[in-house]
């Protein structure tokens, strides 16, 4: 006599979610490594350090001089020949607002004076330039704890 196996097969009537968690856990950890990436200014500049500074204010026109003499305004590489129609477009949007160069601490100073010049040509009237003021904040924390 055979036996006859007859065993009823259990329907499984829940989803298994385990592939769809692990999906979702490796698209998380791509976008905590990529998203600083975006957010960062694809610019870097060390500017040089101070003891006092003034504060920054946000409706100022800032332009960033790297080490190798590149002008870049509103985050975009300014060419040697649009400088001046560049400059001169936005301080026409700007007129009113302070030019502030924030130059690496390497620069060469006759960059940062070539373009004060023909900023000044363009119809720039105020300057200022920016420095790291972490080194004061640090200190004056250091202060206030003595």
């Amino acid at each position: 006599m055979r036996r006859i196996n007859r065993r009823k097969t259990k329907v499984v009537s829940e989803i298994n979610i385990t592939p769809f968690t692990d999906v979702i856990l490796v698209l998380l950890i791509i976008f905590m490594i990529t998203t600083p990436m975006l957010m960062q200014p694809g610019i870097k500049v060390n500017l040089p350090k101070t003891q006092t500074t003034d504060n920054e204010d946000a409706k100022n026109v800032e332009v960033l001089i790297s080490k190798d003499g590149y002008v870049y305004m509103e985050g975009k590489q300014i060419h040697e020949s649009n400088l001046d129609e560049t400059i001169k477009a936005v301080l026409l949007k700007f007129p009113d607002r302070p030019v502030v160069i924030k130059g690496d601490k390497d620069v060469k100073y006759d960059y940062v004076m070539q373009f004060m010049d023909k900023a000044k040509k363009a119809g720039a009237v105020r300057f200022a330039l920016a420095v790291d003021n972490t080194a004061s904040v640090k200190n004056a924390a250091a202060a206030d704890k003595k």
